[in-house]
């Protein structure tokens, strides 16, 4: 297998593997009421109380109508709290509940898993190797629409 095929074979299983095992790490008995979608909602939301709906819909790249519906379940289920701007009743506050604050820190333990074991192996001198790596297929993934006009002429 040349390097080629070895990275694509690599990324494409990687994907699959990450998404797999988030949603078996992440969502456990204690957050079973919640799906792997709703835990990147909270990740979205963050731990400041500044964050409106607009700011969360805009950040996972969804229209604000399917966030509402979302953030109905999570406030229904206790993990989230609205609250309307005195200074502008058109925005909506949103932030984190206790149980919200606690989901939160159980999906950024696994993300801390997960950086930790793909470090672990690296030295301090291979570390920004990785991270321009990783920061080069990221720019690919946020820019895609433009690479893909570009993409056959690279491979060949």
């Amino acid at each position: 297998m040349d390097a080629f095929e070895m990275i694509n074979d690599v990324l494409v299983n990687l994907f699959y593997e990450i998404l797999e095992l988030e949603e078996k790490a992440v969502i456990t008995d204690e957050f079973r009421d919640i799906s792997n979608n709703d835990m990147h909602i909270i990740e979205a939301i963050g731990l400041g109380n500044d964050s409106t709906m607009s700011a969360v819909a805009r950040r996972q790249g969804i229209t604000a109508g399917s966030l509402t519906t979302s953030m109905n379940s999570l406030v229904k289920k206790g993990y989230v709290v609205r609250s309307r701007s005195e200074q502008d009743r058109r925005i909506v506050y949103i932030s984190l509940t206790e149980k919200g604050r606690k989901a939160y820190y159980h999906h950024e333990n696994f993300h801390r898993e997960m950086i930790n074991a793909a470090m672990k192996n690296l030295s301090e001198e291979e570390l920004p190797l990785l991270a321009r790596t990783l920061n080069g297929l990221a720019v690919f993934f946020r820019n895609y629409g433009e690479y893909r006009e570009e993409l056959p002429d690279r491979i060949s």
